[in-house]
């Protein structure tokens, strides 16, 4: 299909509105939007930090039972990051954990989540989740490298995203240059545009 559709919402079924707006705006997310109609009609609209997609929730919204959504994900570049900067918000979060079967980062009460990180410290493979207070469950997820073909552009969603890409090839074209007997590269402009476009797009990185 040649079209795009770019999701840029997803509805969070809640039975509290003005809760659900308390607990959302609490994590530091960005309120977009909060109309109420003579109807009885309300949509509010958060989006989480650096995301390109919003949710939104509100009275008359959804026929879905409040805290149905579950297993939404929040990909984040540092797991252990995330989860300390959300339990410091007063989140309830799970401690850090890797699937121990396939699937168990979605059945929290199968007894198959393993302590910790993912073991070989791949990307896709280490999750921590919380509920909002109607149990809508949302699970972070850390990406670091991304599968080949899933991004085509190197686009970044907020200039913390940008300043953290930019340190992440700083940091990688030091050993470029240790790795070439430590002598300065001119070049390097073009280094740092090669290595993030390939480590967004999930291309091999340059040495």
């Amino acid at each position: 299909m040649s079209t795009d559709l770019k999701l840029e919402a997803v509805v969070v079924p809640v039975a509290d509105v003005d809760r659900a707006k308390t607990f959302y705006s609490g994590l530091g997310w960005r309120l977009d939007a909060d109309f109420a109609f003579d109807n009885g009609f309300r949509i509010v609209q958060f989006t989480p930090p650096g995301s390109p997609a919003s949710v939104q929730f509100g009275t008359a919204v959804t026929t879905a039972a409040p805290g149905s959504a579950q297993g939404l994900y929040l990909v984040v570049d540092d797991i252990e990051a995330a989860r300390a900067e959300l339990s410091k918000l007063g989140v309830e979060i799970s401690e850090v954990f890797h699937p121990g079967a396939p699937g168990a980062q979605f059945a929290p009460g199968a007894g198959n989540r393993a302590d910790g990180r993912d073991e070989n410290g791949g990307s896709y493979g280490s999750f921590a989740t919380f509920q909002d207070p109607d149990g809508n469950t949302w699970l972070l997820q850390e990406v670091t490298t991304r599968l080949p073909g899933r991004v085509t552009e190197a686009t970044y969603a907020s200039a913390d995203d940008l300043a953290q890409a930019l340190q992440r090839a700083a940091t990688a074209h030091g050993e470029h240059e240790k790795r070439h007997g430590g002598e300065y590269d001119e070049q390097w402009p073009a280094w740092y545009a090669t290595y993030m476009v390939a480590e967004r797009t999930g291309q091999e990185l340059p040495e």
